[in-house]
């Protein structure tokens, strides 16, 4: 065992990309190196070849051998014999579960939407992918607003919310169309004026919340209602839950839902940065079209 240990405390001398120069030596390299192992893996849509995560880590293919072996015997990598490489093992799922299971989304959103509320005057919500559903997981009723649908465990179908437009709007295509393989995937709540019950509407849809960057909504849910959601991204980009205000449209002129989805979008990035992800580069709303006083003072925006 000291050889081995010597082995790796050697392979531990290598800088991480993107380091700075204060960060070239680590005082635990084997616990950095494997961590770096287990992001790395996290970070990939499937499971890697041991030759392609010592050069991606810039590590001797023998230290990244030990420590997958080390790995593999708890539990947090799978080695799959037949197609040589290593994917994530239960271990890793379990603490995963844990995670979810500590509530963090919540516990780190819940305060960013009361600011919000606060400043703006109107209900907001936080929400995550469940199946084909949106599944509310926090709302913070603005005072003296009507009581809304989107209550603390309620689902509803993604491609009817803002919320799960944002949502699916930063997945793959071939992940939404996963979602929604037909014509049955689809419900409506209500008779609309641009329903969306085919995959090439919802595509054609998504494709605009793309381009603009945030999403909307226009009483699919709610006659009346309207809703602005902008997603939030976890460390590969990877859509993890969405934030979204609702209000009565006819508060709110058409002209002022730019100025809220910024407001909304600087909300997701914060939630983002929190749970150390990836924030959107841009609302895909440029600066000049941004009216500036519509937030200028608490719930005077929208009355």
């Amino acid at each position: 065992m000291p050889a081995t240990s010597t082995t790796l405390n050697k392979a531990g001398a290598v800088s991480l990309p993107g380091a700075g120069a204060a960060h070239a030596r680590s005082k635990v390299p084997a616990a950095e190196n494997t961590l770096r192992i287990l992001k790395l893996l996290a970070s990939k849509r499937g499971p890697m070849a041991a030759s392609n995560i010592a050069t991606a880590l810039g590590l001797p293919r023998s230290s990244v051998y030990h420590l997958l072996g080390v790995m593999e015997a708890n539990g947090f990598v799978l080695h799959l014999h037949e197609e040589q490489r290593y994917g994530l093992g239960i271990s890793a799922f379990e603490l995963s579960s844990a995670y979810s299971r500590q509530e963090p989304l919540s516990r780190l959103g819940r305060p960013l939407l009361a600011s919000l509320v606060d400043v703006i005057g109107e209900s907001a919500h936080l929400a995550v992918l469940h199946g084909r559903d949106v599944l509310y997981i926090v709302e913070e009723r603005a005072k003296n607003r009507p009581s809304l649908v989107t209550d603390v465990g309620v689902r509803l179908p993604s491609h009817l919310t803002a919320s799960g437009r944002a949502i699916l709007a930063a997945l793959p295509k071939s992940q939404v169309r996963a979602l929604y393989p037909n014509a049955a995937a689809f419900s409506a709540r209500h008779v609309t004026e641009s329903p969306i019950m085919k995959y090439s509407a919802l595509s054609s849809h998504l494709d605009q919340v793309r381009q603009r960057g945030y999403a909307t909504e226009h009483g699919e849910v709610t006659p009346g209602f309207g809703s602005i959601a902008a997603a939030v991204t976890d460390h590969v980009g990877w859509p993890t839950a969405a934030v979204a205000v609702t209000f009565l449209e006819e508060k709110l002129p058409a002209d002022q839902w730019p100025a809220l989805a910024a407001r909304i979008q600087k909300v997701a990035n914060e939630l983002s940065i929190r749970i150390h992800g990836r924030p959107a580069k841009g609302s895909g709303i440029p600066d000049s079209t941004r009216p500036r006083a519509l937030f200028a003072r608490p719930r005077t925006g929208f009355s």
